[in-house]
């Protein structure tokens, strides 16, 4: 209301309350003019109908009805601004102005209007100036993280933006940042559910926050001490606007530099190693040096260096570095490690980081499951069915079960007679009758080495 002074208009009530925002100017006669106001307005009268007795009702009226200020025009149905008016203006805290007569209502309706289309224009420049910012923001390598870092500052508060799951993936000025996002929990609900808002906005003393989704792929939340005005809302769409084109250029940039991985480590299989170097140096990549340690990682989140392999991600460590590769990748998932090889032996590393794998628990190392036999570098389910079925017909012979540890210890001894024999606790010729039997259930020559390799396998793993 200081803005129109050159108007001669003079306080005589609520100058306290001065930095009321106008949102329009009502100019009216009647007894009761708050049926025809929305609140916020500035009420001009020339008080035709105003006695002393109807002040402290007019003046209750319209503070009830929110109106920002009471302008009285004197020198037509009054010569001074009547004083009880002045006195329940001054008791109700509402700005109360006496207008010259040579001041017209139209004049001041003039001047608000002006102000207020030079406050919206303010206010619109703030809006495309803060969305300036906020793209600038987005075109940094930080990309999203930068955006909600200029998010935050621009509406004086924090930030959070969340993956699909409600996980924070970054923060700004949150302060406790998990905590905020499980408190968000209900709203990340509503939001998921069919037929959800396209925003939902939350208000409790002293907070309050607006939460939008991001596609399906994620959300972002802020929050601020104060509500948030109609510039505040156009900057939290814009920056809306720029997480979700973030998230969906990001998810076409990853998968275009996923099938250029998935291209390299098929030409280092190949044997086109520096083909292979030359691509993966395009895209801000580089092969170690040898000798190196394959990584067949079953991991949620792939390593930044990591190449495509079926369901899997290959990482390719120096073989100095190797372990740091592999206590990176067991936080996240399962992991299996080759041995140390060079660029022209990767297939046989890669085989071996699978076999590796397959044993993990969360980690394998393929030199370690050498050391420990060939049944190590066996499926535990698919070597089970294997003993199952190829030992069924000595387990089905009726009720001699000796034949099984009969032949066990006949493996054992390496074939001798005696000492299977003396083991066992029975005559030679004995344990001969059952190793005949065993080979005829069998079907096979007791003597060929890969059958005994065969039928120990099959012993070891049932």
């Amino acid at each position: 209301m200081t803005a129109i002074t050159p108007l001669h208009l003079e306080v005589l009530a609520g100058s306290e309350a001065l930095d009321r925002k106008v949102r329009w100017v009502a100019v009216s006669e009647l007894e009761d003019p708050t049926p025809f106001l929305e609140g916020g307005e500035l009420v001009l009268t020339t008080g035709m109908r105003l006695n002393a007795e109807g002040a402290l009702p007019y003046v209750s009226r319209l503070v009830a009805r929110g109106v920002t200020g009471l302008g009285f025009a004197v020198g037509l149905g009054h010569e001074d601004v009547p004083p009880a008016l002045v006195e329940a203006a001054a008791d109700a805290g509402l700005p109360l102005v006496e207008v010259p007569r040579d001041t017209p209502f139209i004049a001041i309706g003039k001047a608000v209007s002006e102000l207020l289309a030079a406050e919206q224009y303010e206010e619109i420049s703030r809006a495309f100036a803060a969305q300036g910012r906020l793209t600038r923001a987005a075109l940094q390598p930080e990309g999203m993280n930068a955006v909600i870092e200029r998010l935050a500052r621009e509406i004086d508060g924090w930030a959070l933006l969340l993956d699909a799951a409600g996980a924070v993936r970054h923060a700004a000025r949150a302060g406790r940042p998990s905590a905020r996002a499980r408190a968000l929990e209900p709203e990340l609900a509503r939001l998921r559910a069919p037929g959800a808002p396209s925003s939902i906005a939350v208000s409790t003393p002293g907070d309050h926050v607006i939460v939008q989704p991001l596609g399906r792929r994620g959300f972002f939340a802020v929050g601020s001490v104060r509500p948030f005005t109609p510039i505040g809302h156009t900057i939290v769409n814009a920056a809306g606007s720029l997480l979700t084109l973030g998230l969906e250029q990001g998810r076409e940039q990853r998968a275009a530099d996923l099938r250029v991985r998935a291209a390299v480590l098929r030409l280092l299989l190949t044997g086109e190693t520096a083909a292979a170097g030359e691509i993966l140096a395009a895209i801000g990549g580089e092969l170690p040096a040898e000798p190196l340690v394959v990584l067949a990682c079953d991991t949620d989140e792939p390593a930044a260096q990591g190449l495509p392999y079926g369901g899997l991600t290959v990482v390719l460590a120096r073989a100095d570095e190797a372990e740091d590769a592999i206590a990176w990748a067991a936080g996240r998932g399962r992991v299996g490690a080759s041995g140390s090889v060079g660029y022209a032996e990767l297939a046989v590393g890669l085989d071996q980081a699978e076999r590796a794998l397959a044993s993990a628990a969360p980690v394998a190392r393929f030199p370690e499951l050498a050391g420990q036999g060939l049944l190590s570098l066996l499926d535990p389910a698919a070597a089970a069915a294997f003993s199952a079925a190829l030992l069924a017909p000595l387990r089905e012979y009726g009720s001699r079960a000796d034949l099984i540890e009969s032949l066990r210890a006949y493996l054992a001894c390496n074939g001798h007679w005696d000492a299977a024999a003396q083991r066992l606790g029975v005559h030679r010729h004995t344990l001969r009758y059952r190793m005949k039997r065993v080979s005829e259930l069998l079907g096979r020559d007791l003597d060929d080495p890969a059958a005994r390799a065969e039928l120990w396998i099959a012993l070891s793993a049932g």
